[in-house]
């Protein structure tokens, strides 16, 4: 398997679970700000392929991910686990025979999944792909509930602020941005939200966001 997506503590225990069912995995990181140090580092410890760390420049991003996808001595991909489509771009671009033998892709943004309908428009799609993004466990659970909470998280420990009153932005209304605004209500802030849908913008102050 052929993993892109962020590296920290919960990918580790989902590396780690691939690996007890059976699976072997490589893996990189599909942001360059985002990987945990720490958590890669402790990954390769314990054996895992891991080609990443935290401030990749655009050329190590890339090289990392090629990395996984290069069929070796004892590795030939066959199932990507994607975020953002990276590892499908790349695969398919520059390891295309390779790319023949994958039985399928599981894909979970928003980005990743439209680049997977344009390959399908553009008949370069040969493989099943499964679109995790709109899995309702995905669009609840993730999207709503847990941005509703590690939003805040976040922005205390980057800005060490008091959020009472605070002017705030939220862009687009979509899950994400509904458990945001939630969660900045909740500590006092006034809440404005910009969408290019008309429609969500009314939902938002519907809902008084």
């Amino acid at each position: 398997i052929v993993g892109c997506t962020h590296i920290n503590a919960q990918t580790a225990v989902l590396i780690e679970t691939l690996a007890a069912l059976g699976a072997t995995v490589r893996w990189a990181a599909c942001n360059i700000y985002s990987t945990q140090n720490e958590v890669a580092a402790a990954l390769a410890h314990a054996g895992f392929a891991i080609f990443a760390w935290r401030g990749e420049s655009e050329e190590a991003f890339w090289w990392c991910i090629d990395q996984c996808c290069t069929p070796a001595a004892g590795w030939q991909p066959n199932m990507i686990l994607d975020d953002g489509g990276d590892a499908t771009h790349l695969m398919l671009k520059k390891h295309a025979a390779a790319f023949k033998h994958i039985k399928g892709i599981v894909e979970e943004s928003v980005t990743g999944v439209h680049r997977l309908y344009q390959l399908s428009k553009a008949g370069k799609l040969c493989v099943p792909a499964m679109n995790v993004n709109d899995s309702v466990t995905k669009t609840k659970f993730d999207n709503l509930y847990s941005c509703r909470e590690s939003i805040i998280d976040a922005l205390k420990r980057s800005t060490d602020l008091m959020f009472g009153g605070k002017q705030s932005v939220v862009c687009g209304y979509g899950e994400v941005g509904k458990g945001c605004c939630q969660a900045l209500k909740a500590l006092g802030c006034v809440v404005s939200v910009y969408n290019i849908f008309f429609i969500d913008v009314t939902k938002g102050a519907l809902s008084s966001a």
